[in-house]
């Protein structure tokens, strides 16, 4: 793979980390709104732990690509 698609998919990786942060914390925001008002948290806390393995899978693939880049 070239440098210049290298730079794009590491362009793509860093957006999808950036979505990944907005979407963790306004889950989190979520979970601390239900907890409050007495709601059952099961489901959302499920959501979040899908949101942070995805998150660690966009971490590793931007990681991947800088190794590549540094060859």
């Amino acid at each position: 793979m070239d440098r210049a698609m290298q730079l794009r998919h590491l362009e793509e990786a860093e957006r999808h980390i950036a979505q990944g942060e907005r979407h963790i914390s306004e889950q989190e925001g979520r979970i601390g709104f239900m907890v409050r008002q007495g709601y059952d948290t099961g489901e959302a806390r499920k959501l979040l732990d899908n949101f942070n393995a995805s998150q660690t899978q966009h971490l590793q693939h931007r990681d991947r690509i800088l190794r590549e880049l540094e060859q």
